[in-house]
């Protein structure tokens, strides 16, 4: 796995679209998985977004590296998470919410040792309007360091208008 340092190192490198395809953003209940590289092209990474199929404002966004480890996930509408309870918890801005439950939106960020057990609160500084799928994406690119995204079509269904 991941050291802490190494995971805040690729959460925070520059990344692009690793190609000029365009994507539709999935309907409810459908999954989108986008491939991503860092600016000098030495990493992979993948975007994915995943959709509710009975909540319609349900959606998972997550940034993942060699395809298995979790760097950062945005949950939206969906249940609660509670934390672990820890002595200390790994990090000093996790204290607040150890062995707390995080209603969402939440944002998981990998933690060393707990992958992506943790969440918090998503920041309403960085995610202006959960309510609306399409921006939260964009705004889920920024955080997540991609300065050149790929092209991403929203397509609403009849009952998201």
């Amino acid at each position: 796995m991941l050291t802490q340092s190494e995971a805040e190192a690729l959460i925070n490198i520059p990344k692009i679209k690793n190609s000029d395809d365009c994507y539709d953003f999935p309907f409810p209940g459908d999954f989108l998985n986008i491939p991503i590289i860092s600016q000098d092209e030495h990493e992979n990474f993948l975007i994915d977004i995943n959709r509710g199929r009975i909540r319609l404002k349900k959606c998972t966004y997550q940034e993942r590296y060699q395809t298995i480890i979790i760097l950062i996930r945005l949950d939206v509408d969906g249940p609660p998470h509670t934390n672990p309870e820890v002595v200390n918890a790994p990090l000093p801005y996790l204290t607040p919410y150890n062995g707390q439950t995080i209603d969402c939106p939440h944002l998981h960020l990998y933690v060393e040792g707990f992958m992506d057990k943790w969440a918090i609160p998503a920041p309403n500084d960085d995610f202006l309007d959960t309510t609306n799928l399409y921006t939260t994406l964009q705004d889920f690119f920024r955080y997540c360091n991609v300065i050149v995204p790929p092209k991403i079509y929203w397509r609403p269904t009849w009952n998201e208008f």
